[in-house]
């Protein structure tokens, strides 16, 4: 089956992120996901197949397996959603399940995916201070409102705050280097930010362990950093409540991801956008 391109967190007709969806009767084997993901060379491919009353579902970077991705997770319920009608589709992934939302607005398919449980803690200076260097930032760089922070939901990201939006602009690190780094301490993606008010940032994500330089939408880093904002109580979010990050602006790819958390420490997030066929 020829695989689907499908761009979520668009804005508009324009932007998001690109992800390859392969529905099928049974999933192909590890080495064909790896082939088909490497062809298609977008950050992820998903992978899908029934499994019983849900879908069994696996994720593949240009170079490797991923436990968990949003944007392949939001394509692929645009996808499921497009053949079988809007609503919540039960996804059975490597390590977890989760599920994902499918429906229609003002013509376009949207998707919200309701991600696994998270965690965050501290980073250790160690890992903090080679993340600078590797990124040629520096401590006056960092705003501390925001101190750096290691969360999960599905994966692991690093999150570090910055005190300029133009300092993010410029956001660039040596490849290799990074992708051992993140290699070393288990990171997924590694998300700058900056805080363009209490509900609203901008970000940017490196994603070497990936085999990609950066990704303009990343929905998986956005529901870990809804667990990290509920867990230090930012903005009174262990009430619950909304928030939003835009991302992809510095690539020409402009994204918008909608973020909901519950306000309970360690519950699921939900991340949901739209999406575009391309």
């Amino acid at each position: 089956m020829k695989p689907l391109r499908i761009s979520s967190f668009s804005d508009g007709d324009a932007g998001g992120n690109p992800a390859g969806v392969l529905i099928a009767d049974t999933l192909p084997s590890p080495e064909e996901m790896q082939r088909v993901a490497a062809e298609l060379g977008f950050s992820e491919t998903a992978f899908a197949a029934p499994d019983g009353d849900a879908w069994r579902v696996r994720y593949y970077a240009p170079i490797g397996e991923v436990a968990f991705c949003g944007h392949a997770t939001i394509a692929l319920g645009a996808a499921l959603g497009d053949r079988a009608g809007e609503g919540r589709f039960a996804l059975n992934l490597r390590d977890t399940a989760i599920t994902v939302d499918a429906y229609q607005r003002d013509g376009a398919w949207h998707a919200a995916l309701n991600s696994p449980g998270t965690w965050s803690k501290p980073m250790p200076d160690a890992l903090f201070y080679a993340l600078l260097d590797a990124f040629s930032l520096d401590e006056d760089d960092i705003d501390r409102a925001l101190p750096p922070r290691l969360a999960f939901a599905g994966v692991q990201h690093g999150i570090i705050a910055l005190n300029d939006r133009d300092t993010l602009g410029r956001m660039a690190y040596p490849f290799d280097p990074m992708r051992d780094l993140m290699a070393m301490h288990g990171l997924t993606t590694v998300t700058l930010l900056y805080i363009d008010g209490p509900r609203a940032f901008s970000t940017r994500n490196a994603f070497a362990s990936g085999g990609v330089v950066e990704d303009p939408a990343t929905g998986a880093a956005a529901a870990a950093l809804g667990g990290a904002l509920v867990d230090l109580d930012w903005d009174g979010l262990r009430q619950g409540g909304r928030f939003e990050v835009r991302q992809g602006v510095d690539m020409g790819m402009p994204s918008t991801l909608v973020v909901d958390v519950t306000g309970t420490p360690g519950a699921s997030v939900r991340v949901s956008g739209t999406v575009r066929w391309m």
